[in-house]
């Protein structure tokens, strides 16, 4: 190997060293901030509803993402009008709730478990490369729980966040959400099409984190986890 050759292969390597560094101190400086902002609690606002005025809600994670589960009907929102139970697999009438989860499109659909993640689906997540989508699932009453938290919603908490989440649907030009169909996780779900992009700033749980302020709840002052949200709840 010649002398210039020598040079040109350190220049690489010194290349190749300082960009893997600037990539784990980018991951780190993330991670802290996420930690950090996380654990900084944004109080509940206003008086605590009365037991008559109480609309029964809920924090529900699955692990990695969070969803905020509402009544599927009550005096001030009828959810079945916009997200029909006949778009779900099981078309079951007999469920109460019902849960939004706000997500990139591409995990949603095409990466049902972390072992079918590709890499070109998470750098279009990142990098606010890619379309989102409403998840909605239909329960019977959540259980309470190191994964479940019940919220006390007064009818104005409640319709801030009926407003955060509707804001949150795409719509047609009859105002309908644009059923994905086709794509269920199991027999009680469905997919719709969904406002703004997803990024490493504003990630499934920022969303429901953010319905959460709308809401008047305890949230995080900003988190991309779920661990975030929980955390005001210990």
């Amino acid at each position: 190997m010649t002398e210039s050759t020598q040079h040109i292969a350190r220049q690489i390597g010194k290349g190749i060293l300082w960009t893997g560094g600037g990539l784990v101190g980018a991951v780190a400086v993330y991670l802290a901030a996420a930690a950090a902002l996380s654990a900084v609690p944004v109080a509940a606002s206003g008086p605590p509803p009365g037991p008559q005025q109480e609309i029964e809600a809920y924090i529900l994670s699955n692990g990695v993402h969070t969803d905020l589960v509402v009544p599927v009907r009550s005096p001030q929102m009828d959810w079945t009008r916009l997200v029909p139970y006949t778009d779900t697999p099981a078309a079951d009438s007999s469920m109460q709730f019902i849960g939004f989860g706000w997500g990139d499109k591409g995990f949603y659909l095409d990466t049902p478990t972390w072992a079918e993640l590709k890499p070109s689906t998470a750098v279009k997540a990142m990098f606010w490369l890619s379309t989102t989508a409403m998840h909605t699932t239909f329960h019977h009453r959540p259980t309470v729980g190191p994964d479940c938290v019940r919220l006390h919603l007064s009818p104005a908490d409640y319709a801030r966040l009926i407003v955060f989440i509707k804001a949150s649907f795409e719509y047609d030009a009859q105002d309908h959400p644009l059923h994905i169909a086709g794509h269920s996780y199991g027999r009680h779900d469905a997919f719709y099409e969904a406002r703004r992009t997803y990024n490493l700033f504003y990630t499934c749980n920022t969303w429901a984190n953010n319905g959460l302020k709308a809401a008047g709840q305890k949230a995080a002052l900003w988190t991309p986890f779920d661990f975030g949200i929980f955390w005001q709840y210990r």
